[in-house]
């Protein structure tokens, strides 16, 4: 069976005319239903209506069509009605029937502590110089950074067709003190499914293998090698277990010391828990080691984790890693496996990394996010995060502060009518940077 739909334009009534009917001042009450009993009582035909709130204002705006010559009569009924309301009306006649509001091609998110005027104006401005048009904005997030999020429209929608103004925005991420994410609006960008994160410095603060060494007393030896590798005199894999060497003897009890100090990047819980309730697959990829991150991986209920394993013997790390070395190839080979496994394209994967090794991991997905980067991964990433709060990627995903709150605000009134059986035991657990 096939299903066809025929497309047509709304028109107006016969004897109407269209016009713009605005009514702004305090927020209360009664203004929308008042304002909609005087349209109704004037015969108005409704085509379009945008209301919105705003710190204790209200903005309503409709596009109608009033019968001819009843113009002043409308605007006085709405003017008298809605004055003991405090509202400013305004009925604007409109020369022809316009076409329906135009369908915004890209999403912009601004986010900084602070966002100044001056950094909306460069940004307004670089729009502008492409000719790209502001359709609306609107406020994403007031803590612990300040989110905008802009629907624009480009003049080239065709894919490819906003490079150079990313490519500009991306320069001017650089020049301006707030991170700046572009994606193309609709039904991709809300479609993503599937986020994989590295693991040292981003989804927890510190270096793993820097952690061990601290234990065995071998700092500086694990440093010398790490500073050889930034030299690139060694690849990732050579340093890996050149590192590890230095760990040969260590006592396997200290995996669980280390364990129980990792501390969580601020917001990592937050965003964890809100993108499982959004029904995400969740993922943690570390050039680390499983013994270390396998309680936090069940402690954040994790879908997918993949790190190296040290090889122990008699209670003893030997010093050696334990089959394939998870690499930057590694970690976009494991990307795909995920996604292929939870059933999902490319394009409905969200990366995010710090590091060099991050980079085909960042390039293969379908958002690639470089939080707190190297200035190599950062020039290959879609976006960046330059704030210290990993919640930031949820806002760049376009979900607000108000619904993160409200999500968190339910899930505990769900643990509170359904509490969970205090374990037997106390059990090792991250913290989350006094951030959550």
């Amino acid at each position: 069976m096939t299903e066809t739909t025929e497309q047509f334009t709304v028109e107006l009534q016969p004897g109407l005319v269209p016009a713009v009917v605005t009514s702004i001042g305090n927020d209360q009450p009664g203004v929308t239903a008042a304002f909609f009993r005087v349209l109704a009582a004037n015969n108005v035909q409704i085509l379009d209506v945008e209301q919105a709130p705003f710190r204790g204002h209200l903005s309503l705006a409709a596009y109608v069509g009033i019968p001819a010559g009843s113009h002043e009569r409308l605007k006085t009924g709405l003017a008298d009605t809605l004055k003991s309301h405090g509202q400013t009306v305004t009925v604007e006649l409109q020369d022809r029937v316009s076409s329906s509001r135009p369908r915004s091609t890209h999403e912009i998110v601004i986010l900084g502590n602070p966002v100044s005027a001056s950094d909306i104006a460069r940004v307004g401005q670089t729009l502008a110089d492409y000719n790209a048009n502001i359709d609306t904005i609107r406020g994403i997030a007031d803590y612990p950074v300040t989110g905008l999020e802009l629907k624009v429209t480009v003049p080239n929608p065709k894919p490819g067709g906003a490079v150079p103004l990313r490519k500009a925005l991306a320069q001017l991420t650089g020049e301006l003190k707030v991170d700046i994410a572009i994606e193309r609006a609709g039904l991709i960008r809300r479609s993503k499914r599937l986020i994989c994160f590295d693991c040292d410095s981003t989804l927890i603060t510190g270096e793993v293998i820097e952690m061990l060494a601290a234990h065995a007393g071998k700092e500086a030896e694990v440093a010398a090698v790490t500073e050889r590798a930034m030299q690139g005199e060694l690849d990732f894999e050579q340093s890996l277990r050149e590192r590890v060497r230095t760990l040969a003897g260590l006592d396997e009890r200290i995996i669980a010391e280390v364990a129980a100090d990792i501390t969580l990047t601020p917001g990592a819980r937050t965003t964890i828990s809100t993108l499982k309730r959004l029904g995400y697959k969740t993922a943690v990829v570390s050039g680390g080691f499983i013994q270390v991150l396998e309680g936090l991986a069940a402690e954040l209920e994790l879908d997918y984790v993949r790190a190296n394993t040290l090889e122990i013997v008699d209670g003893k790390l030997t010093g050696n890693v334990l089959g394939r070395v998870v690499d930057r190839a590694a970690k976009a080979e494991f990307l795909a496996e995920f996604a292929a496994d939870s059933g999902l394209a490319m394009h409905q994967t969200v990366a995010v990394g710090d590091g060099a090794n991050d980079i085909d991991m960042i390039s293969a997905a379908g958002l690639g996010i470089a939080f707190n980067a190297k200035p190599a991964l950062r020039a290959i990433a879609d976006t960046a995060v330059t704030s210290p709060f990993l919640d930031e990627v949820l806002h760049m995903l376009g979900i607000t502060r108000a619904e993160i709150d409200a999500a968190n605000e339910q899930a505990g009134a769900e643990i509170r009518r359904n509490p969970l059986p205090e374990p037997s035991a106390p059990k090792a657990h991250a913290t989350d940077g006094g951030q959550n």
